[in-house]
């Protein structure tokens, strides 16, 4: 009992720093947190599927990109769309689609990646092990290439732009705002949570610890994988289209494996299996990188005054994120959760 109201206490903390960011935070600030939001949802969505359920994918890159796309294409209207489609003429379809209800794109955005999801993971779960990460390694590029060559629904290599929203006064403004980004971080973060200290979720980690084991216990395993794969696509979608909503446009460069590997490196970092250690390595890693910008340009230490050094603040990251991975081989949290080190339990 005590420990679910600190879960709902720690809910209702994280709801009021929304608050108190878009009230007292300018906006370059409150860009970064809506990016750290953005990519805590997809850093917890994909430790559902590769720390708690063990399984090694690589596709986080192609079902953002999805999301991505499905909600730049949903939030332009059709005089938009007429204008931006140089590669080739929009699709009859595509000028259709349109709405500006942007929590509709959203939740549409994450229905399109669950679909993905559910019709990928029938070859995808016939694997496992490297095995699995090539096949999901090479569904990233699948959508990638997709994305150039379809010009009609996509508008190829040069992408969508100008997804912005326009009020009563006819001012741009951007779709995703602190609350959009830090209610779905949020929303993610409860129900992740509730689903990995459920039944369910513990037929995840018997997956993870060992899938024949479990299969010869009378877990279904490919329910289980394909469940957790989908729940994880979900959320990808959803932040894909909060991702083109902060940034106003979509390209096929921005979803390169690149991606996937961010977030591999943040949830390596924070604790494989640790939705917690997810959130934290989030934070450090996006955060980080942005708080150690400075190095980049012209310092003056102690009198001297040392030229601009692009590049050099992910020089010094990489070094920190050597350090800390020497210091804690599974990462900050390992398999706890912030809950189980106030109660004591080491898994």
């Amino acid at each position: 009992m005590a420990s679910r109201f600190k879960f709902w206490l720690a809910v209702i903390l994280a709801i009021g720093f929304l608050f108190f960011c878009d009230a007292y935070l300018g906006e370059y600030s409150l860009g970064i947190v809506n990016n750290i939001a953005i990519f805590i949802t997809l850093a917890i969505s994909y430790n559902l599927i590769n720390g708690v359920t063990g399984q090694f994918s690589l596709e986080p890159n192609g079902f953002v990109a999805v999301g991505a796309y499905v909600a730049a294409i949903l939030l332009l209207n059709a005089d938009s769309k007429l204008y931006q489609f140089d590669a080739a003429e929009p699709s009859n379809i595509i000028l259709a689609i349109y709405t500006s209800n942007f929590i509709l794109a959203m939740f549409v955005s994450g229905v399109c990646a669950t679909l993905l999801a559910l019709l990928l993971a029938m070859p995808v779960f016939r694997v496992r092990g490297d095995y699995l990460a090539i096949v999901t390694l090479g569904f990233g590029f699948i959508i990638q290439l997709l994305a150039v060559n379809f010009p009609a629904f996509t508008n190829g290599s040069i992408g969508l732009n100008e997804v912005m929203r326009v009020d009563s006064n006819g001012d741009l403004s951007r779709f995703t705002n602190i609350f959009y980004s830090g209610g779905l971080a949020i929303f993610a973060t409860v129900v992740i949570l509730n689903l990995v200290y459920s039944k369910f979720g513990r037929a995840m980690k018997a997956v993870r610890d060992d899938e024949d084991a479990a299969m010869a216990m009378g877990i279904n395993t490919f329910a289980t994988k394909t469940t957790a794969f989908c729940v994880s696509a979900f959320f990808e979608g959803m932040g894909g289209a909060l991702l083109v909503g902060l940034l106003g446009s979509v390209s096929p460069d921005q979803f390169t494996f690149m991606f996937t590997f961010l977030l591999l490196i943040i949830i390596v970092l924070g604790g494989l299996g640790s939705t917690t250690g997810a959130i934290i390595g989030t934070v450090l890693v996006i955060g980080g990188s942005e708080w150690l910008r400075f190095l980049d340009e012209p310092m003056n230490i102690f009198g001297y005054q040392t030229e601009a050094y692009p590049g050099l603040r992910m020089v010094v990251f990489s070094l920190v994120l050597i350090f800390v991975m020497l210091f804690a081989r599974k990462g900050i949290m390992g398999q706890m959760e912030l809950g189980d080190l106030f109660r004591g339990r080491h898994k």
